[in-house]
């Protein structure tokens, strides 16, 4: 008798995990996930009106805020969806190409808000974690702050829209057929922004950043 009973109580004990592994379904769905980024150094050209001067530096960023939602269709192996996500990270420091001169304790950022179509391919098993590997492209509304250096202005505010683009991999950790947990990794790139501001200041970068998230998958 003891000899059924400890199996049985056993399978009982794992039904739980045994139906937690069964792999989402197919269809539509929607997520929000929140994490944050680290934005590589980028070279930065500025050119001063007044001054009649032009500038090249080398930006680094403070870790910022990663933030959006999907939407889309999951047809099994593939997955295709449109993101809308955003980033802001603070200026650490900047430092002139041409005289190495440093400036710290800086006032600025750098914002990017960004609409992506995203194809990912989903490697399914009998687990209930799905390894996943895509990328996307789209655009991105990138916004530079007034960055100043005690009371010198260094680069002016400013707005452009720029071509994006993203590659990255994760895991989706079913909790069950609707709704499962999404670990993941973007690398984010843009096109060289041109950013006209008000104080005769124009200002070029690009803004790549490594990314991080965690997310809530919903499935209809």
């Amino acid at each position: 008798m003891r000899k059924t009973i400890i199996p049985l109580l056993l399978f009982l004990l794992f039904l739980p995990a045994l139906s937690m592994a069964a792999p989402p379904r197919q269809g539509a769905y929607m997520s929000g996930f929140i994490g944050g980024g680290v934005p590589s150094e980028t070279n930065v050209d500025s050119f001063d009106f007044d001054q009649n001067a032009s500038f090249n530096d080398r930006v680094e960023f403070d870790p910022g805020i990663y933030l959006g939602a999907t939407g889309g269709y999951d047809f099994g192996m593939l997955r295709l969806e449109g993101e809308l996500s955003y980033k802001n990270s603070e200026i650490k420091s900047i430092t002139s190409n041409l005289d190495g001169n440093r400036l710290r304790n800086l006032d600025g950022d750098i914002g990017a808000l960004a609409f992506m179509a995203n194809g990912f391919f989903d490697f399914h098993n009998a687990s209930m974690v799905t390894p996943y590997v895509g990328g996307g492209v789209g655009f991105a509304s990138l916004h530079l702050s007034d960055t100043t250096s005690g009371n010198v202005i260094v680069y002016g505010a400013g707005d452009d829209t720029v071509f994006a683009w993203q590659a990255g991999a994760g895991v989706e950790i079913a909790l069950n057929r609707q709704v499962s947990l999404d670990i993941g990794y973007r690398y984010f790139g843009t096109q060289k922004a041109d950013f006209e501001s008000d104080i005769a200041i124009d200002t070029n970068m690009k803004f790549e950043s490594h990314n991080a998230a965690v997310g809530v998958r919903f499935r209809f």
